[in-house]
């Protein structure tokens, strides 16, 4: 049975190490948007669409496979270990030979170096790849912490002085190929696994079995999520997708690496806990709840402070990336009733009813994008509304049956984080209205918003905020 205080305190270092890996990174991205120009940032869009798309076959679903799998050895991780490496340069070859025709169907010719060069993140990412499944299996998320704040601060200087010096676009590429390449090495270091020399096709056909839906999951998600960059770079300009994605980074930035802390760590225990249905129903409730607590007052509070803040820290330049914030910071919002769901899901091992999940979301979405692309970026990021809402029905189906939770009942247990974080939103809201400079303005609505949240979940009794409190005073007896 999974230790909760080991599940807790693994939950802390990850997120620790998540949120202060993406601190950094913001801070960086910040100086970066300033010096350098929206259209800079598209053509880089463009490129790492499609590395994130190929960094699914990365995976192969191998690495959940590992984690979710009971009695996983040597010979599990050394023939996934193997077998990703030949996937990932056969990945790397592709996008080299790709590079021309690419930056020639979206008339950039400097896409072909900028895309032969960073592809080199497939082959460090499959370097790094079991090791990281390694950690997570066996609750050893400390080791993250260290590895991504090292691959993290360096990148950070780096990128910034070579975009000072003048270098443009192959500023970021820097940036990004460092942090990867110092992450995997510290990782190798701090993680006494390694490889040994053996190979077994009758293993990897095994867990091949099982992740092999969840790679074809994952492609799909990916695909569409990247999707409308894709067309965007294609129908409208690099400004357009530069706006379009830091719209989406402001909120991802946040949203996804809080879920991801949960996730890495929710997983592994969940699958320990696969044969006690109850126990992944409690599991799966806790999630969702304290998630939600988290994150939704973070997505309101963003969205109704977006403009002071674009104008501070970005400058006027990306004002028009706040209409994609706030449209981004909704979806993001429910981002827990997605994950969490999921998880259980894959936990139980059903990723065969993860795959139908998948296509049937995808089939919703894209009658939705193919419905506004030839509009403007703007419909077709507000059809990205109507995609959350039948996204969150969708992932919350099977569990009705497989945990007894239905999504009405999930709804219910996240009404009070919900409430509160509306009633905080308007208050904060208002004071945008005062005619105040941008700095006053942001001085005073972050810290009322705090102090709303905070009042109203002690008045109003909210569980998940004893809880968080609780956790928090026992780790910094510690």
């Amino acid at each position: 049975m999974a230790d909760s205080k080991k599940i807790t305190s693994n939950l802390l270092w990850r997120f620790m190490e998540r949120m202060g890996a993406q601190l950094v990174t913001f801070v960086v991205s910040v100086v970066l948007a300033r010096i350098l120009e929206p259209a800079v940032y598209g053509t880089i869009a463009l490129v790492t669409v499609f590395i994130t798309i190929l960094q699914v076959f990365v995976d192969s679903g191998l690495g959940t496979a590992l984690i979710q799998k009971k009695d996983a050895d040597d010979l599990d991780f050394s023939t996934v270990f193997y077998f990703n490496l030949f996937v990932c340069l056969a990945l790397y070859l592709i996008m080299f030979f790709a590079a021309p025709f690419i930056a020639s169907f979206y008339k950039i010719p400097e896409l072909r170096p900028v895309i032969r060069v960073l592809s080199l993140m497939l082959v460090i990412s499959g370097v790094k790849n079991v090791q990281q499944a390694y950690v997570s299996k066996n609750l050893m998320f400390k080791r993250f912490f260290f590895a991504t704040l090292g691959g993290t601060l360096g990148a950070a200087v780096i990128g910034i002085v070579m975009a000072l010096k003048g270098f443009g676009v192959w500023a970021l590429v820097a940036q990004m190929l460092f942090n990867n390449l110092v992450d995997t090495i510290i990782l190798w270091i701090t993680v006494k696994w390694r490889p040994k020399l053996c190979f077994s096709f009758k293993r990897l056909g095994g867990l091949f079995s099982y992740g092999w839906k969840l790679l074809v999951s994952a492609l799909i998600d990916t695909v569409y999520t990247k999707l409308r960059q894709l067309v965007i770079g294609k129908m409208y300009t690099s400004e357009d997708l530069a706006f379009y994605n830091k719209g989406e980074q402001f909120p991802d930035l946040i949203v996804r690496n809080i879920a991801s802390s949960i996730d890495s760590v929710l997983l592994p225990a969940m699958s320990e806990e696969q044969d006690d249905v109850s126990r992944v129903k409690e599991m799966t409730r806790k999630s969702i709840t304290v998630s939600t607590y988290v994150m939704m007052p973070m997505m309101m509070g963003l969205a109704v402070c977006a403009e002071p803040l674009v104008r501070l820290i970005l400058t006027d330049k990306w004002l028009p990336c706040l209409p994609f914030i706030r449209i981004f910071c909704f979806t993001c919002a429910f981002y827990p009733i997605h994950s969490s769901n999921l998880n259980a899901i894959k936990a139980l091992g059903r990723s065969d009813l993860f795959l139908k999940l998948e296509i049937a979301k995808k089939i919703v979405g894209m009658i939705a994008l193919l419905s506004t692309m030839w509009f403007g970026v703007m419909p077709m990021a507000y059809s990205l509304l109507v995609t959350s809402i039948t996204s969150q029905i969708i992932n919350s189906w099977p569990n009705k049956k497989l945990l007894k939770y239905s999504y009405l009942e999930q709804l219910k247990d996240m009404l009070p984080q919900i409430g509160l974080s509306l009633l905080m939103g308007a208050v904060v809201y208002s004071v945008s209205f005062l005619p105040l400079s941008s700095w006053l303005i942001l001085i005073i609505q972050i810290p009322l918003g705090i102090l709303i949240y905070v009042l109203g979940s002690k008045l109003f009794k909210i569980k998940s905020f004893e809880y968080i409190l609780s956790i928090v005073k026992k780790f910094l007896k510690k």
